[in-house]
């Protein structure tokens, strides 16, 4: 019998903060099963567990620890970090399970946890699916005998660790003297890391969303609302500027005139980059359906293949993998380049950006608008209960939909891993009719919603 996913969504565990599920009895439960699962032969086992910095992260975070402690493993804490730090400290630390407390762009009253293998990989659906049927079943004759219990140990350099580790991305005998830098971290887990990289390199800093009170992640600020980093950069006279999200795995990028580059844009970039360099492992790049057609014609131009998945950057690295691709990503600035790291890195994808702009001598305005975009738009619609992408009158509109924009455009429907939200996006060469079957689309989801 194929084991179901309940729990699990397209990025791990997410819920509002002491409301199911994401409560501290689950939390416990999470630490206890997913310890067990990963508890094989007789070392002592161990486990990475990292956090952003929102209020709650702390009661999530000793519900977890009390839950992976109970199931025979020691914890090592290291406090807010990036998302990609904890996918790669995993690794290098040869912890056997890797975990971060993070709702990534949502509000601070979200919360999450996502969990990473040995390999510093995201969990497999079906290994979430057996974590999860653990959870669901009776523990109390398989947790720790009183002398196995773990132990809980602090990493006070897990900071410079992964400084470290994305300096070394940049290429060797570059730096970044001369550039002033906007880089805003969201009030999120990047805020001292970030800008400590930069500096380092050589950077003039100017920092913006980071100064987290646990209240202020993702507030506007940050990747998902970077009005406030085009802002600074033109304000500071800037060469370019950074903004990633709460976690730091996503990034979006503004040139020199305050204008936003968004991840279709970074992606085309460090494509073209690197074919250059002849490290591009293969002829195709993955993206997601949301990608823009802009995005696959240049690549086509470049002798490139876009190779597209459902939405998530799980997705992206197992197709990846599957593909032997070492570049992926998605438009909302989910950056996938698996020669430096097995997760989303907003700071290492900001890096190559800033390689290129070193290399060129050019203004950021000239090196990262890489095509001309087709108009594309991206409308979300909240919904409660069923989702109205199962009523037959929505299969109907999309019908309609598709069959106006025949093969001079897309429609993508699909509902959003993370909150109850159908994100309907078009895009064409027609503006005017990528605005009216977007207008179309939700005004039938919304009619749905009434119905119901």
């Amino acid at each position: 019998m194929t084991k179901t996913r309940r729990l699990f969504g397209t990025d791990g565990i997410r819920g509002t903060a002491n409301q199911d599920p994401m409560t501290v009895e689950i939390a416990q439960k999470l630490g206890q099963a997913s310890g067990l699962r990963f508890i094989q032969g007789t070392h002592r086992h161990s486990v990475l567990l990292g956090k952003d910095t929102r209020l709650s992260g702390y009661m999530i975070e000793c519900a977890l620890v009390s839950g992976f402690l109970s199931a025979g493993m020691d914890v090592t804490l290291v406090g807010p970090m990036p998302t990609p730090a904890i996918a790669m400290l995993t690794r290098s630390l040869r912890a056997d399970l890797g975990v971060m407390i993070s709702a990534s762009h949502n509000p601070y009253g979200d919360n999450g946890i996502k969990l990473f293998g040995p390999d510093g990989f995201k969990l497999s659906d079906e290994v979430e699916a057996e974590i999860e049927e653990t959870m669901r079943s009776d523990l109390s004759g398989r947790l720790a005998a009183p002398d196995q219990i773990g132990r809980a140990s602090r990493l006070n350099d897990a900071a410079g660790r992964y400084i470290e580790s994305a300096k070394s991305s940049f290429p060797r005998g570059l730096r970044l003297d001369g550039l002033r830098i906007v880089i805003d971290c969201a009030n999120g887990a990047a805020y001292r890391v970030a800008p400590t990289a930069l500096w380092e390199l050589g950077a003039e800093v100017i920092r913006i969303g980071c100064d987290p009170d646990g209240i202020n992640i993702n507030e506007g600020c940050g990747s998902t609302r970077p009005e406030a980093l085009c802002s600074a950069v033109t304000r500071h006279r800037a060469d370019i500027g950074i903004a990633l999200d709460g976690d730091a795995d996503r990034v979006l990028i503004a040139d020199e005139k305050g204008r936003l580059v968004d991840g279709d844009q970074i992606l085309a970039l460090i494509a073209r980059s690197w074919i250059r360099q002849g490290r591009l492992a293969g002829r195709q790049i993955v993206a997601t359906v949301m990608s823009n057609m802009g995005l696959e014609r240049f690549l086509s131009e470049q002798g490139l293949e876009l190779v597209r998945t459902a939405v998530g950057d799980r997705y992206v690295v197992e197709k990846m993998r599957e593909l032997g691709a070492n570049l992926g990503g998605e438009q909302s600035g989910h950056m996938l380049l698996s020669d430096f790291a097995t997760t989303g890195d907003g700071l290492v994808a900001a890096l190559q950006v800033l390689a290129v702009l070193v290399e060129e001598g050019r203004p950021a305005s000239e090196v990262c608008r890489m095509f001309t975009p087709y108009p594309q738009l991206l409308r979300n619609v909240r919904f409660a209960g069923r989702s109205p992408l199962l009523d037959p009158a929505i299969a109907e509109a999309r019908r309609a939909a598709e069959a106006r924009l025949g093969t001079r455009g897309r429609l993508v429907l699909r509902e959003s891993g993370t909150e109850p939200l159908i994100r309907v996006m078009v895009e064409a060469q027609d503006e005017q009719l990528v605005r009216e079957v977007v207008d179309d689309m939700c005004a039938a989801i919304t009619a749905v919603q009434m119905m119901a």
